[in-house]
């Protein structure tokens, strides 16, 4: 061995073991460094950062890392340490994460957060552990409708309308209640508005502002006491490099967490009131949905949606029934 590989070797080592002062975790998510769950990542980045525990957390945004349906499995297998992701996503591989993204399961924020905190999401997260994953920040975003030409607060408004919906869920509900689907992304609803294929769609409400979709419809029914949309999308980590961590990095971690989540709570409530005041400042009607259109929606919602759940689901009633008991 020669000098210079020798040297290589050592310098190699060195580097290692700087390295080794401060533990690096990899966080991945699909949205822009401008966006609410960035932010809300960031706050936990910035936490653990302040508590000098010897912990960075990086953030890879943009779907830089992963894919934005591709991120679970490498959540589980430790090939990243963390991510934020809308949980319905991995709906495919857990039947029970597609009721975090199921009509008239949510009415509102609040609502949202009580759910947060009950037996039905003890559940969720008992089968997340089966997969080696823990919740870090619990979060739901809202959203609303949106007619080209006219408001859409009960079933009887959308019937022989072309919708777009977002979700299985919500498309099936929608077809409950004689509406055409057409399937498409968030970002082509305003093209299709613009060109007759649309007649009216659901999506989030940061959705609705971002894509300036009030330059193309008459009414908007934001989230309001009562809405139909509602999507779980925590911050998750792989438990087992949770718990491979020291005390203090885990405490720093939850704490770090508990300020992020709060900050989630307050942030959906906020976009929800900017849409609301930026369609109405664009001269888009408003309308309001009540609790009795609410019920209207869920009654389709128990027809359809929560019956295609149901099926090949032993035990989903179980859970189903646990989420409609959080009042």
């Amino acid at each position: 061995m020669n000098r210079f590989t020798t040297a290589a070797i050592a310098a190699a080592f060195a580097a290692v073991a700087g390295a080794a002062g401060a533990e690096t975790l990899r966080v991945s998510h699909q949205w822009s460094e401008s966006d609410v769950r960035h932010k809300v990542a960031q706050i936990v980045a910035d936490e653990v950062a302040a508590a000098d525990v010897d912990l960075e957390l990086q953030i890879f945004p943009s779907q830089s890392l992963f894919k934005a349906r591709e991120q679970y499995k490498p959540l589980a297998r430790g090939q990243v340490d963390m991510i934020v992701l809308p949980l319905s996503y991995a709906g495919g591989l857990r039947n029970a994460y597609n009721l975090t993204l199921m009509p008239g399961l949510v009415k509102n924020h609040d609502h949202a957060a009580r759910l947060n905190e009950s037996e039905f999401m003890d559940e969720i997260e008992a089968i997340m552990a089966e997969d080696d994953i823990m919740v870090l920040v619990h979060g739901y975003l809202a959203g609303g409708f949106a007619g080209k030409d006219g408001c859409i607060t009960a079933p009887e408004d959308v019937k022989g309308k072309q919708m777009r919906a977002a979700g299985k869920a919500f498309e099936q509900m929608l077809a409950g209640a004689e509406a055409s689907i057409a399937s498409m992304a968030s970002s082509e609803i305003y093209n299709a508005m613009q060109t007759g294929v649309l007649d009216a769609a659901i999506t989030s409400s940061s959705s609705f502002v971002s894509y300036r979709i009030y330059e193309q419809v008459a009414c908007f029914t934001p989230a309001g006491d009562y809405a139909l949309w509602f999507m779980y999308q925590p911050m998750l980590m792989n438990k087992s490099v949770f718990e491979g961590l020291t005390e203090e990095q885990q405490a720093a971690l939850m704490a770090g967490a508990e300020k992020a989540q709060a900050y989630y709570l307050e942030e959906a409530k906020k976009q929800d009131g900017m849409a609301r005041e930026v369609f109405a400042e664009n001269g888009v009607e408003i309308a309001e949905m009540t609790e009795e259109e609410f019920d209207a929606w869920r009654a389709i919602a128990q027809e359809t949606a929560y019956a295609a759940f149901l099926e090949g689901s032993p035990d989903g009633q179980r859970l189903l029934d646990l989420a409609l008991s959080v009042e």
